[in-house]
């Protein structure tokens, strides 16, 4: 935080725009209304780059994918009621992925509240079970304070969205303000440096086990430790599956690079934690999209656990070793450890485990099948895109099959490079959230893929690019159906698609994509030929000077494969529609 002039006198309102420029932050977005009217005079002062957005909730998932992107913590400013409300689903989106974000809304006068007054909600009480936490301030001497104990929750421990709801009259009301305030937090303490006798157990352990694994989570990209990972790998030859949330945290180009593990994840990922007698677990937390049945899960697999939240550790798996700690200081502490354990014993061979893996590898390989219906697969189209756009542009997905397709065949080798929403599995995510990521990057290519379900729940804020100058490049995956449900029709309900088919069969496309971006003033153009598309991703990476959306129509018929659905053993893991991998015949 940085220090200001001597203590001054101003508004609630004034001060909420001090705080902001004092703790270091840049850029805001938001949307004014009556009750938070007061700030947003002062805003039109001051240093801050306010981003105008179309509707609130794009002004939380801009925040998101701004935090994403920087690693700062994203800000949003907006309205009481329905403009507070609006934000809900993106403080619980950036909750379930550990997002550091601060929201803050503005709400009727003191006296008011409890009054049924216009545009009053109770925005703290809906909000407190989807935010590491929330504030309400109606006194305005509390507002420098509330404010950097708000950047300091949402940023540290486990990052987490912080919601601050000021009231009217305290943004009104005079103030004597100084920086920095006193903060108050009792009861809030970050993790303790991890315990180094569990540090050398977990050393221990990986030197003994005959066929370990590190299951990589989101924890490691929000602790910056990436680098720390690369030396555990080379000091353990290890494996690596990384999460929809950690990709990027480990190169997918290194050979030590298994894939993504889980429901959607690669047979050798799926297969090694399956088998493997030591899993290390690296900021993740065993979410039921990775394990499938829980009982089932790594059934022979010692388990280590390092994490920064100790309410993560044995909350689903038990954790024979549990290391509550900052990555950051965990990871140091345990290559070291490793490296000393090394000179007086190599610990266990494991190239047998290796051999097994790479047959895992090349048998089953991602890929996919010609679609029969004669139109693009979706597939071909993002392993195109992945290959022009290549490992530096910021990828930014919505939800759906093509989020997992993006997870599938895009290649991340940079942390931050990949974004998605993962635990609440928000569509709409991914237009509002490209725009953040390309304002706190402004100069990196940033791809918003989405779907063509997704695109139309939030794509408004493509006004909002065009408008100031925020040159995302749309590649729009177009099956004309809501294609993962529609996916779980076909395999689970006899093929009865109920509500997911988003045009007419056989008639025109509603809306018409290319025309709608031109409306917005994006370049814009339809492809429909595998031919095609080299060129037109090329032309969009030619054209920086606005946003550009490409819309691909690919087949509806199309899936996501492997798959384990949900509910079942991930040994049921399916490669392709009535496909399993013959685990026998591998071992």
């Amino acid at each position: 935080m940085k220090d200001t002039a001597p203590t001054q006198t101003m508004t609630g309102a004034q001060a909420i725009i001090a705080s902001l420029e004092a703790l270091g932050v840049t850029d805001v977005f938001g949307m004014p209304g009556g009750a938070i009217l007061p700030t947003y005079d002062p805003l039109m002062s001051s240093k801050l780059n306010h981003i105008l957005v179309r509707h609130e909730q794009g002004a939380g998932h801009a925040a998101e994918g701004y935090a994403l992107a920087t690693g700062k913590v994203g800000c949003a400013i907006v309205t009481s009621g329905p403009g507070a409300t609006n934000t809900l689903t993106a403080l619980a989106d950036a909750n379930m992925d550990s997002i550091p974000m601060v929201v803050i809304s503005g709400q009727v006068g003191a006296s008011l509240i409890g009054t049924d007054a216009f545009q009053e909600a109770d925005i703290v009480g809906a909000s407190m079970p989807l935010t590491k936490h929330a504030f309400l301030v109606t006194d305005a001497t509390e507002i420098p304070s509330r404010l950097a104990e708000a950047f300091e929750i949402a940023s540290t421990g486990r990052p987490g969205p912080v919601l601050v709801d000021v009231t009217k009259s305290a943004q009104t009301a005079q103030m004597n303000f100084s920086w920095p305030p006193a903060m108050d937090l009792p009861g809030y303490k970050e993790a303790a440096k991890p315990h180094k006798r569990q540090v050398r157990q977990a050393a221990e352990a990986l030197l003994q086990a005959q066929a370990p694994v590190l299951y990589v989570g989101g924890g490691m990209i929000r602790s910056g430790a990436t680098d720390d990972l690369a030396r555990l790998v080379e000091a353990t030859d290890a494996p690596v599956v990384t999460t929809l949330t950690a990709r990027g945290a480990f190169p997918d180009s290194d050979s030590h690079t298994l894939g993504m593990p889980g429901m959607h994840g690669t047979v050798a990922a799926v297969g090694a934690l399956q088998r493997s007698d030591l899993i290390v677990t690296l900021g993740a937390r065993f979410d039921d999209r990775v394990t499938g049945n829980l009982d089932s899960f790594a059934p022979r697999a010692k388990i280590v656990h390092i994490d920064i939240d100790a309410a993560e550790i044995s909350k689903n798996r038990f954790a024979d070793i549990p290391i509550v700690g900052n990555l950051a200081d965990a990871l140091p502490m345990l290559v070291d450890e490793i490296v000393a354990m090394k000179k007086k014993d190599q610990g266990e061979d494991i190239s047998g485990w290796w051999r097994y893996l790479n047959r895992l590898k090349d048998r089953y390989p991602m890929g996919w099948t010609k679609t029969e219906d004669g139109m693009m697969a979706p597939q071909e189209v993002l392993s195109r895109l992945s290959k022009i756009a290549g490992p530096d542009a910021i990828y930014v997905t919505g939800v759906g099959q093509h989020q997992m397709w993006s997870a599938q065949f895009i290649q991340s080798d940079k942390p931050r490079h990949f974004i998605s929403s993962s635990g609440l599995g928000t569509m709409g995510f991914s237009i509002p959230a490209a725009m953040g990521a390309q304002v706190g990057k402004p100069n990196k290519v940033v791809w918003a893929i989405d779907g063509d379900g997704s695109f139309q729940m939030t794509n408004q804020e493509l006004a909002t690019c065009t408008v100031n100058n925020i040159p995302i490049k749309v590649c729009l995956i177009n099956n004309s159906v809501l294609g993962m449900v529609r996916q779980w029709q076909s395999l689970f309900y006899d093929k009865r698609y109920s509500n997911t088919t988003l045009n007419p069969v056989d008639g025109e496309q509603i809306p018409n994509f290319e025309m709608l971006a031109t409306a917005y003033g994006m370049a814009a153009r339809t492809v429909r030929s595998i031919d095609e598309v080299d060129e037109a991703i090329e032309w969009a990476m030619s054209i920086n000077d606005r946003p550009v959306l490409i819309d691909f129509r690919v087949s509806k018929d199309s899936m996501v494969w492997p798959m384990v659905a949900a509910g079942v053993s991930n040994d049921e893991i399916r490669y392709a529609k009535g496909m399993a991998p013959d685990w026998d015949v591998e071992d």
